[in-house]
């Protein structure tokens, strides 16, 4: 087999992963969440608290993912977590209990956890050993092809199966994307040396450079997960807009497909840290159009901007994280996760709570972006950060 065919094959794994553990274990509860609550009885705060569940499972997974450095068994995890996919979306259609529901969210988030971290974690680490560069934006692609898919799933099935047949579609779905999921990975190289015999160092950040990079990180979350769970919600419920929520979520998932591509290469022009920047930016504008401005082509313009830009920081965060620690990449990107899955706890949760009482959401998006604005300002410190760091290495060598 070809280097670029084996390449590919590698990435298509990580790709039909994230599909899987994000488009379908995960994302799908998305759209489906308006027709669970006209015909399961899903109440405003439940739905709330089934997501918090969710980022729970996967700020869980993240934890377990930063105390592991063995590739053997994050490969054997990876692996164990694909099939946890499978189950916690077949269990969704099973009953109407509340605690099954919240059990599966959770095992649904574990699910992702292995999907993002420790599949991306492999899959960095073959590409690195094996000479290739170190960019996820092809791998990343899942992810949004993921989004959309299970949004033009959702319209397709809508009218002819309910809320409990359509869990279950996506069910058969999934057994069929484990399949490349498990097979195109090889098992992961133990070896100290890439392929053409060249040592694989870490070299990671310094505490202060980390720290804000996580509290910026956190602001991501934040402004992420609100758009994400709720944006079909609050879609249908603003004026003239009723039944374009799921046109919305569709259109974040189509600017999501190519997004890690393009932030791939923005990056490499603009340096990592002013792709960041510009992404959480061009975010908080994708966030506030659909309640600031209204109306269906600014709605849609928002999401196709939101959409564009989330997992492009996602891709970008992760990659630098892979950069700094070559021999171990999902250390680092597990404590990344930890602080972009607090805020996905606590986002759903406040939000949830805050449209029980308002009766809708759409406050939750002014909400994530004023907290995008915090993480712009931190990721401009992080900045001059990195260039403070950078003169203290340089300096001893300038002095021998």
């Amino acid at each position: 087999m070809s280097a670029q065919r084996e390449r590919l094959k590698v990435l298509g794994a990580g790709i039909f992963s994230l599909i899987l553990v994000l488009g379908v274990a995960r994302f799908s509860y998305t759209p489906l969440l308006p027709m669970m609550q006209k015909q399961a009885g899903l109440g405003l705060a439940q739905a709330g608290w089934l997501a918090a569940l969710n980022y729970a499972g996967y700020l869980s997974g993240a934890l377990i993912a930063s105390l592991i450095s063995d590739l053997v068994l994050k490969d054997r995890l990876y692996r164990i977590g694909m099939v946890v996919a499978i189950l916690s979306t077949v269990m969704m259609g099973l009953t109407t209990d509340p605690l099954i529901w919240m059990l599966s969210r959770f095992l649904a988030g574990l699910s992702s956890a292995a999907g993002m971290l420790l599949g991306t974690g492999l899959i960095l680490n073959w590409l690195i050993r094996h000479n290739h560069r170190p960019e996820l934006g092809i791998h990343f692609a899942g992810i949004g092809l993921g989004i959309s898919g299970c949004s033009v799933a959702v319209w397709l099935m809508t009218g002819w199966l309910d809320w409990r047949e359509q869990w279950f579609a996506f069910s058969a779905m999934a057994c069929l994307l484990i399949v490349p999921a498990l097979a195109w990975l090889p098992a992961p190289d133990t070896s100290p040396l890439t392929k053409s015999g060249a040592p694989m160092h870490d070299n990671p950040p310094s505490r202060l450079f980390l720290g804000i990079f996580m509290a910026s990180y956190f602001c991501a979350g934040f402004g992420y997960v609100v758009s994400a769970t709720f944006i079909v919600a609050i879609v249908d419920h603003l004026p003239g807009l009723a039944g374009q929520g799921g046109l919305a979520f569709l259109a974040i998932g189509l600017a999501a497909t190519p997004a890690c591509f393009n932030w791939d290469l923005i990056a490499r022009y603009t340096g990592d840290i002013n792709a960041l920047i510009l992404a959480a930016a061009l975010q908080v504008v994708g966030i506030v159009l659909p309640v600031a401005v209204g109306g269906l082509l600014p709605t849609l313009f928002g999401a196709l901007l939101f959409g564009g830009t989330f997992i492009g920081m996602v891709s970008l965060v992760l990659t630098m994280a892979g950069r700094y620690y070559p021999t171990r990449p999902a250390k680092m990107m597990g404590k990344m996760t930890l602080s972009y899955g607090v805020a996905q706890i606590i986002g759903p949760a406040i939000v949830g709570w805050l449209a029980t009482r308002l009766g809708n959401y759409s406050i939750g998006l002014y909400i994530a972006a004023g907290v995008m604005m915090v993480g712009v300002a931190l990721l401009a410190i992080l900045k001059l950060v990195e260039r403070r760091d950078a003169r203290v290495v340089i300096a001893p060598c300038l002095q021998s």
